[in-house]
């Protein structure tokens, strides 16, 4: 009798599960088609609001909670030439941070957007550049937004100069009210150095690294930790010592709760050589202190989990870092992605993809590099590769202590390839408290099948039942979607050559 109870219970949880994951369509529009550059704002006031451009045509569209198309808002009073967009969203209106040019200058520009797409306040200018009469659309303003969104820093740097770097700083609240503003200078030792890794604290202090890289521009060899308070006009530099080690892709990632900014990267010990393990720095912003320097050398057993196709030695050196989560207890997890490309015309070479990569657009700050962009569509950058084959592989997951020591790994095993173009590759990670979900497409017959894996705490993978109302005809986009409140996300989809968002409720 007992174990008829629990076999009842056991099918009734399972059932439950199903149920509650939901998918609702919108409807393809038909000024959507597949070029149409998008961003998903996210869900205000009930409603869920998505960004389209094409052709200088820009407009918003109001879906309700079903995906029910409720108005598409054009956004005539843009100038055509807006050069970047960015949106900070909360709970009962969107600012809207944009930048374009007019004849010699550039402007930048700040909207309140309602939860229906409407503007009842005329737009307020932040500030201006004058940058030549014959100059090209370049963008000269950067966004950086807190955690907690109650502080939002517009800047801009000039680098007339090879040995300095003006920075002219404007700090304001939620309400978009000033808090702060400055000019002041950062020198710079000439073209090896360079920035990376804006970010924006809770208290409105802004920290980014300083690095150095070597004359060829394949690895990183020294850096500082950079920052300014929010309401003091210079920059406090705490150097980094790397001993001698030769550094990959630089990430770093802020804990407001424990006043921390991590700075990861893997490592080499010689040039050309393989991927060591990781470097990890933790730094103490609120005291303007180091916290922990440390190497962490990757196992053997690790590699071979890790190695897919490569040699043991040589298993992390396809992998590049892409998301850094804070744990409560101070640690963090860590997920890194295998990806490489194939040509019959140019050997792969992963520094292609660290500086100057494709995957960096104009809605970033301007010396941010990745190789992994996911929140802004533009399918021009996409479909220039001919004769390139994108392979993206497995996904590691690394955890981390608050000492920065190694806990457990685990891999969410996939192999995804495509050729000329990488729309459909890689993955989108969901964070919904209990676990973490990894959502992207396999091949199934030609198709391509939304595959969904859980990752529990302490490090189980477990692959989830099919989602339900997976319906055919509907090419999901997994790196393009976007968590939209604790337990939805909004994920791009081509149906017919026409675009539209698919809503998971998990």
């Amino acid at each position: 009798m007992l174990y008829r109870i629990q076999l009842l219970l056991l099918l009734l949880f399972a059932s439950g599960t199903a149920v509650a994951q939901k998918i609702s369509y919108s409807e393809p529009e038909k000024d959507d088609y597949k070029s149409t550059e998008f961003e998903i704002i996210g869900k205000v006031g009930g409603n869920i609001l998505v960004y389209k451009t094409d052709r200088g045509d820009f407009s918003v569209s109001v879906y309700d909670g079903e995906m029910q198309l409720k108005e598409r808002v054009k956004l005539d009073f843009l100038p055509r030439k807006v050069i970047s967009m960015d949106f900070v969203a909360y709970p009962d209106r969107v600012l809207m941070i944009y930048q374009f040019q007019r004849k010699d200058a550039v402007y930048s520009f700040c909207a309140t957007m309602s939860p229906d797409a409407k503007f009842n306040d005329a737009p307020i200018m932040i500030d201006s550049t004058r940058i030549g009469m014959y100059s090209k659309e370049n963008k000269v303003y950067s966004v950086e937004i807190s955690e907690d969104k109650r502080r939002i820093m517009v800047y801009k740097i000039n680098q007339d100069k090879e040995d300095n770097n003006v920075f002219y700083t404007f700090l304001y609240d939620s309400a978009m009210a000033l808090v702060n503003n400055s000019r002041l200078s950062l020198p710079m030792a000439g073209r090896k150095q360079f920035l990376s890794n804006f970010s924006l604290t809770n208290e409105g202090d802004f920290v980014f690294n300083k690095l150095e890289r070597t004359s060829n521009r394949d690895y990183v060899v020294s850096g500082s930790m950079v920052m300014k308070r929010a309401l003091v006009d210079s920059f406090e530099v705490s150097a980094m010592g790397f001993k001698g080690q030769l550094l990959d892709e630089v990430k770093m990632k802020l804990d407001n709760n424990k006043h921390t900014a991590l700075v990861t990267a893997f490592y080499y010990k010689q040039k050309r050589g393989n991927v060591e393990g990781m470097y990890l720095y933790k730094f103490d912003y609120q005291g303007n202190k180091p916290l922990y320097e440390k190497s962490v050398v990757f196992s053997n057993d690790l590699k071979m989990a890790a190695r897919g196709e490569s040699s043991t030695s040589s298993a992390f050196n396809d992998y590049f870092i892409r998301r850094i989560i804070n744990t409560a207890n101070g640690g963090f997890l860590l997920t890194a992605e295998a990806f490489y490309t194939s040509s019959r015309y140019q050997p792969w070479n992963r520094w292609n993809y660290m500086y100057g990569s494709p995957y960096g657009g104009m809605y970033y700050s301007p010396y941010y590099y990745s190789p992994y962009s996911p929140m802004y569509y533009n399918p021009w950058y996409w479909n220039n590769s001919q004769g390139v084959r994108y392979h993206y592989d497995n996904v590691a997951v690394l955890s981390f202590d608050e000492e920065g020591n190694l806990q457990w790994n685990n891999f969410v095993r996939k192999s995804q390839f495509d050729d000329n173009a990488d729309l459909y590759l890689s993955y989108l990670m969901v964070n919904i408290g209990s676990e973490l979900r990894f959502l992207y497409n396999e091949l199934d017959r030609r198709n391509y099948m939304l595959t969904d894996v859980s990752l529990a705490p302490g490090g189980k993978v477990t692959r989830m039942p099919t989602l339900r109302n997976l319906d055919k005809g509907f090419t999901w986009m997994p790196r393009y979607g976007k968590q939209i409140s604790a337990r939805t996300v909004l994920v791009p989809c081509v149906y017919r050559n026409y675009i539209c968002f698919a809503k998971i409720d998990f």
